[in-house]
């Protein structure tokens, strides 16, 4: 196996210990659950250029990265849910947009078809591992200093919120274009 597929395994096995790191009490929770998160997150980036750049492109590459990506950010939306930082609508749009995605991609590869990510999904998930990685942040400033007391009615609930609420409005844009691109080249009649 090479370097860029083990990045993309590792990815895969930080999910379940930084949702467990998340969902656990203990002092810097959200300082740990941060740093696990930033770390398989930079895997996200380094896997796909190390593959190009080295001409290490394999289909377990191909197939395994964006699975190992909503493992990840799955694992963040489930753990912000559970903590009361996330709506469950937020949840079940980005989620649903995962799985028609997933599944149009099935079809079009099935077909021959190999459809890419368009600049609004790799946008979404950007913002998704950005906002991801500030909310956890936050969470631990508010746990060490209370800075939210400070901003009068915006509490660390609402602004993380907010910040996946733009995720999912990302998500549902990304996932309209992609699927409008699918129409013009995959036939669904099949």
């Amino acid at each position: 196996m090479n370097l860029p597929n083990r990045l993309t395994v590792a990815r895969m096995v930080s999910a379940p210990f930084f949702l467990a790191s998340a969902l656990m009490e203990f002092p810097h929770k959200y300082l740990v659950s941060a740093i696990i998160f930033v770390a398989a997150a930079f895997t996200d980036m380094a896997d796909g250029r190390l593959a190009r750049k080295n001409d290490q492109v394999t289909v377990f590459g191909q197939l395994l990265d964006p699975v190992a990506d909503k493992m990840l950010t799955t694992a963040a939306l489930l753990a912000f849910l559970k903590l009361g930082l996330c709506s469950v609508w937020i949840v079940m749009i980005i989620l649903a947009r995962e799985f028609v995605i997933t599944s149009v991609r099935l079809v079009a590869s099935a077909q021959g078809v190999v459809m890419a990510a368009n600049v609004w999904g790799k946008l979404k998930t950007a913002c998704q591992m950005i906002f991801t990685a500030l909310i956890l942040v936050l969470g631990e400033l508010e746990e060490a200093f209370s800075v939210f007391e400070r901003l009068g009615p915006l509490t660390f609930p609402g602004l993380s919120n907010i910040l996946l609420w733009i995720t999912a409005a990302l998500a549902l844009v990304s996932g309209t274009t992609y699927l409008l691109a699918g129409r013009k080249s995959v036939d669904f009649s099949k």
